[in-house]
C-alpha cells in the first residue's frame, strides 16, 4: 500500500501575507491532489485557514518564546510527524530555527533558512505573490491561474454583506507600528463626504486598535457605518466582496479586497513600493505621494472614476 504524502506548509501571517498565497495554496493543492496538507499558522488566521478548501488541516502555532520550555516542545512535535516535505512561506528568523533544530535531516525543506534542502532562489525585488508562487511550483505545485481560483467559500453571506451591498468602503488603519503609511482622518473624512455627496453609501472597517482614527473620520462625517470591530474575517471578506469601492492604506483588508475582485485603491506613501507592495489586478489602483497626507480626496475620486470606466 502507498502511503499518502505528507506535506506541511507554514504560513503565520499577516493579513496581507496570506490572502497573496491564495494561488500558491491552490497550486499547490492541485499538483499534490493525494497528498496530506497541513497548515501551521498563528491562532488568528486558524479560523480563517480552516475554511479554505486547499488544506487537510490546520495546525496552530503561537509562537511562544523558547524559552517556554512546554509551548517549545509542542510546537518540535509538530516538526517531528514525519512529514515528506515542509514548504516554508513565512521565511523568517523563527522559521530558520525550526528547520535547524526541529527537522530531522531527511525531511526536504523548501525556503531561505541556511540548511534547507531545496533553497530558494534570490527574492531579492520580487514580491510576495510572486515568491509564493516560486515556492509551490518548487515544491511541486501546478501553478492555476488567478481567475480560476476557488473563492466561493468567501463569497457568501456575512455580517453586513446584505445590508451594505454596493458601498464604498474605507479602511483608514494600519498598521500601529508604522503610522507614516496612514493616509490622514480628515483626509478619509473629505473622502468620505464626497462619496456619499455621489449618492454612495460609506462603511468603515477595521480592528478597535483603529478607534482614534475611526472616531475622528466618524466626528468630521457622521453619516458612515461604523463596523470597525464588528466583523471577523470571513465577515470582512464577504463586505468587502460586494463593495463598489474599497480605500485604504497598505494594509491586509486591502489586499483581501483586492483578490476578491472589488475596485480597489491603495493610498500609499514614501514607505510603500508598488512593485513590491501594490496589490494586483485589473480592479486594482494606487495614489503615491511623500508625504502622504499631500494626497487629495480630490486626487481618489479622481482615479476611482477612472478605474469605474476602464
Amino acid at each position: 500500500m502507498v502511503q499518502q504524502r505528507q506535506v506541511l506548509v507554514i504560513k503565520h501571517g499577516a493579513l496581507g501575507d496570506v490572502v497573496q498565497g491564495f494561488d500558491a495554496y491552490a497550486s499547490l493543492r492541485a499538483g499534490l491532489a493525494d497528498a496530506h496538507i497541513a497548515v501551521l499558522t498563528s491562532p488568528a488566521f486558524a479560523g480563517f485557514m480552516r475554511m479554505m478548501p486547499w488544506f487537510d488541516e490546520v495546525l496552530i502555532d503561537p509562537r511562544s518564546s523558547f524559552l517556554d520550555v512546554p509551548a517549545t516542545w509542542r510546537v518540535r512535535s509538530v516538526f517531528r510527524r514525519g512529514w515528506d516535505a515542509i514548504i516554508d512561506l513565512q521565511c523568517s528568523g523563527r522559521t530558520a530555527s525550526y528547520q535547524k533544530y526541529f527537522v530531522r535531516p531527511a525531511v526536504r525543506w523548501f525556503g531561505t533558512a541556511k540548511g534547507a534542502s531545496d533553497p530558494y532562489p534570490d527574492f531579492t525585488a520580487v514580491n510576495n505573490h510572486r515568491r509564493m508562487l516560486t515556492a509551490a511550483k518548487m515544491a511541486g505545485g501546478r501553478i492555476i491561474a488567478p481567475e480560476v481560483v476557488d473563492l466561493d467559500w468567501l463569497a457568501d453571506g456575512g455580517v453586513g454583506a446584505a445590508t451594505m451591498a454596493r458601498a464604498a468602503v474605507l479602511i483608514p488603519g494600519c498598521s500601529l507600528a508604522k503610522p507614516q503609511k496612514r493616509w490622514p482622518a480628515d483626509r478619509y473624512a473629505e473622502l468620505a463626504l464626497a462619496l456619499q455627496a455621489s449618492g454612495q453609501a460609506v462603511v468603515i472597517v477595521g480592528t478597535e486598535a483603529d478607534r482614534p482614527v475611526v472616531d475622528a473620520l466618524m466626528a468630521a462625517a457622521p453619516q458612515c457605518h461604523d463596523l470597525v470591530g464588528k466583523t471577523d474575517l470571513t465577515g470582512l471578506a464577504r463586505l468587502l466582496h460586494s463593495a463598489d469601492l474599497v480605500v485604504g492604506n497598505d494594509t491586509g483588508p486591502l489586499f483581501l479586497a483586492a483578490r476578491l475582485g472589488a475596485r480597489t485603491i491603495m493610498v500609499m506613501g514614501p514607505d510603500t513600493d508598488p512593485a513590491m507592495s501594490a496589490p494586483t489586478g485589473s480592479c486594482c489602483r494606487w495614489v503615491k505621494a511623500d508625504p502622504i497626507a499631500s494626497i487629495t480626496a480630490g486626487e481618489v475620486m479622481q482615479t476611482a472614476a477612472k478605474l469605474a470606466g476602464d
